[in-house]
C-alpha cells in the first residue's frame, strides 16, 4: 500500500524531480500526493493510506484520466476496491469489487448495482490540472 506522503516537487508545480505529474487526493486534511502518474497503470487499481488512516484505491483509465475512490467495500467492509476489475457501462468507468462483484463508479462513487450503497469519491489533480470526482 502506498502511504500518502509528499514528493519532490518543484515550486508551484505538481510534478516530482523527474519531471513526471504528481498524482494528489483531496482529502479532508488537504491535497495529498500519493503517487506519480507513470506508478498507475491502466485497468489496476492501487491502494494508498491518506493521513487520517483511511484507505483510497486510485486508478487512470487508458486515456490517462486518474481517479480516486475509497478503497473500502462497504457490503463486506474489506479495504479490497483497488484490487478490482476495471470496465466501463454505459460510459461510465467503474472498478467491480473482487469479492461480491458489485460495480462502483470510478467517477462518483455509486454502486451501479445497488443505488442505495455508494463510497466516498475523492477529487483528484495532476499536474496536468484537475478533475472533480
Amino acid at each position: 500500500m502506498t502511504t500518502a506522503t509528499a514528493p519532490r516537487t518543484r515550486t508551484g508545480a505538481a510534478t516530482t524531480a523527474a519531471g513526471t505529474a504528481t498524482v494528489e487526493i483531496r482529502c479532508p486534511q488537504g491535497w495529498v500526493a500519493v503517487c506519480t502518474l507513470d506508478d498507475l497503470i491502466p485497468g489496476r487499481g492501487v491502494a494508498a493510506l491518506l493521513p487520517d488512516g483511511t484507505q483510497a484505491a486510485l486508478f487512470v483509465d487508458r486515456a490517462g484520466q486518474p481517479y480516486a475512490i475509497a478503497n473500502r467495500d462497504p457490503f463486506t467492509g474489506a479495504q479490497v476496491l483497488s484490487r478490482g476489475l476495471t470496465g466501463s457501462a454505459g460510459g461510465r468507468p467503474f472498478v467491480a469489487s473482487p469479492l461480491l462483484k458489485q460495480r462502483f463508479d470510478l467517477a462518483s462513487g455509486s454502486c451501479l448495482d445497488d443505488p442505495s450503497v455508494s463510497v466516498p469519491a475523492y477529487r483528484v489533480r495532476t499536474g496536468s490540472g484537475e478533475r472533480a470526482s
